[in-house]
């Protein structure tokens, strides 16, 4: 086919040899299967961010680290600089969080490179050497539906001890590859100690799974793996070894106030203290 016009860079500095064909396109971006020499690749073309439909919530973005004061205050006013910024700070989310997730072990396409707003990856295939098909557009017995959730359940325990939610997890960005489920579409990922809302985009991702696998295997609706994964994460417990039932028990013990307004006078206390040596240093 036809090269598209944002792949001619890649074509000119011999990183992709040809385009065999369109993959598939989404909210976010387009994805193009590509011979890279000898071998077969898929190259993910971000679209822009007036013509995506994905909206880049807050939720998302926070927390995360930007490259300087310069790009962190164009963000903020949303000039023109601060808009590409911010595009390009979300597309190397992705390739951030892939490189982070398959140094750890996960379960996600292996990157290749990043250039000119391209991400060069690998083509997952299933058993037939075609590319995989997303978890949506198959019918699993019992038996493999309890088997990939499983599965997915570990993922979701590797990623979180690499320090990643993914954030958007769901049966239309796992495929089905040819040694099992693999995750996809990781721009919104998050990270899971800097993000205020990780714990119950973790629930969400989870619940996800369940939802999907509970329509082949009924007994997975009833699971809390969720909140069991995070209570175990947040108590430092969480671990690649670690034993999960799938329930969960909410704690029933009172909440202390009188403790916890202690602590928030200490806090306030030595807050004003810190103020005050502040403002005598000046005085001198």
């Amino acid at each position: 086919m036809k090269p598209p016009k944002r792949l001619e860079p890649l074509i000119e500095d011999g990183l992709i040899d040809d385009v065999i064909r369109q993959l598939m396109s989404g909210k976010e971006a387009t994805v193009y299967v590509v011979r890279c020499g000898e071998e077969t690749r898929c190259a993910k073309v971000y679209k822009e961010a007036n013509k995506r439909s994905f909206r880049q919530s807050v939720d998302y973005t926070e927390g995360r680290k930007v490259k300087n004061s310069r790009e962190a205050r164009a963000m903020g006013k949303g000039s023109k600089y601060g808009r590409k910024a911010q595009e390009e700070a979300w597309q190397s989310a992705e390739v951030d969080a892939l490189y982070r997730l398959a140094g750890a072990g996960v379960r996600v396409p292996k990157p290749y490179n990043f250039y000119e707003g391209v991400l060069l990856m690998e083509l997952v295939t299933d058993v037939h050497g075609n590319a995989a098909p997303r978890l949506n557009d198959v019918d699993f017995t019992p038996e493999d539906a309890r088997a990939h959730h499983q599965t997915l359940i570990k993922e979701v325990v590797r990623m979180l001890c690499a320090g990643v939610v993914h954030g958007d997890l769901s049966e239309f960005n796992i495929l089905l590859g040819s040694e099992g489920p693999v995750i996809i579409d990781l721009p919104q990922a998050v990270d899971a100690a800097g993000n205020n809302h990780a714990s119950s985009m973790l629930e969400r991702d989870v619940g996800n799974l369940s939802a999907f696998f509970g329509r082949f295997a009924p007994e997975l609706l009833t699971t809390q793996y969720g909140k069991e994964i995070w209570a175990l994460y947040a108590h430092g417990d969480l671990n690649l070894e670690v034993e999960l039932t799938g329930r969960f028990r909410e704690s029933t013990k009172p909440v202390d106030l009188r403790s916890v307004m202690r602590v928030i006078d200490d806090t306030r206390a030595e807050e004003a203290a810190r103020q005050r040596r502040i403002a005598e240093g000046a005085e001198k």
